[in-house]
């Protein structure tokens, strides 16, 4: 690889969990590289020489996570796209062969043709936090799926259950110590963590995953963080049939806490309180009220964080 008019440079990256095969937009010339330590740090020298506009690396199930935080703690500009959006593009362009160094010029064409929107550097604090804070999020919903399976089981089993839930409740509160005191090594996270907590319903736990997840709170107006947190509403409209609108895709994560929040908020939060009886009165149903509330939540919170207030009722 030479260098090239980082103008016109986009670079697609094929992950596998052995393999990285790099393309760059309009080259024939795939590289491989290793998915590993000594592989990503030999890859990121030759996106560094390429100063691409834009780095387009498709979602592989989590093997592309140590390539992409590295590429984002070195600042570039990089984007995690979904394989079924780069394969639908392939084949409107009619190219229907599928192999590791088709896929890579595929994600490279579909980088320069669609631009996705690249994700926020991360510094690798930011990266460590966000780590710990999935790991929670796993080991809570073990737990729950444990303490679900203690009420149908056989009383043979019961006993190692109980060990389990014990020894996971133990990890998740290591968990919660290491994230802890990872915040309050930072300036940044802790006066962040500080704003999102001044809403009542907003947690530790919900503001530091918000922060972690979503660290687009900045960046985005109330209609792309209300997508982005999977909480916008979607038409399904077709001829004269007006049907439900629904919400899906987003952050999962992010949606998850946001329930939780909002559950808390609609008892000790006089607006968003005051919101979700008004839209009960209406009729609505509660799916649909505490959505409403979530949606307004984080949209508020967009708000804080850009301006960086503290809550105000009068928000």
């Amino acid at each position: 690889m030479t260098k090239m008019d980082s103008k016109k440079v986009y670079v697609g990256v094929d992950v596998g969990k052995d393999w990285l095969d790099i393309a760059v937009a309009g080259v024939n010339k795939i590289t491989r590289f290793g998915n590993h330590d000594e592989g990503i740090g030999k890859i990121v020298e030759q996106i560094d020489l390429l100063n691409p506009r834009l780095v387009a690396v498709e979602a592989s199930g989590g093997y592309e996570s140590a390539f992409v935080n590295t590429l984002m703690v070195k600042k570039q500009r990089v984007a995690v796209v979904n394989p079924t959006r780069v394969r639908a593009l392939a084949n409107a362009k009619g190219l229907l062969a599928k192999t590791d160094e088709i896929d890579a010029r595929n994600i490279a064409s579909y980088a320069e043709m669609i631009k996705p929107d690249p994700k926020q550097p991360r510094e690798d604090l930011d990266i460590r936090i966000r780590a710990l804070v999935t790991r929670r999020e796993q080991l809570v919903d073990i737990r729950s799926a444990e303490g679900n399976r203690l009420g149908t089981c056989h009383e043979s089993t019961k006993a190692d259950i109980r060990e389990h839930l014990d020894w996971l409740g133990r990890q998740i509160g290591i968990l919660d110590e290491e994230i802890q005191q990872l915040v309050k090594s930072s300036e940044k996270w802790t006066n962040q963590i500080k704003l999102l907590k001044s809403m009542p319903g907003v947690g530790f736990i919900t503001a530091v995953t918000m922060t972690a997840n979503m660290p687009e709170l900045v960046e985005l107006n109330r209609q792309k963080i209300a997508a982005l947190a999977g909480l916008a509403p979607y038409n399904r409209d077709s001829g004269k049939k007006r049907g439900k609108r629904r919400i899906f895709g987003g952050r999962q994560s992010v949606r998850r806490v946001m329930y939780m929040a909002a559950l808390s908020a609609i008892k000790h939060n006089p607006v968003i309180k005051k919101f979700y009886e008004r839209l009960i009165e209406k009729g609505k149903p509660f799916k649909v009220a505490i959505t409403a509330c979530m949606r307004k939540m984080v949209t508020i919170m967009n708000m804080m964080v850009k301006k960086q207030e503290a809550w105000r009722c009068q928000v």
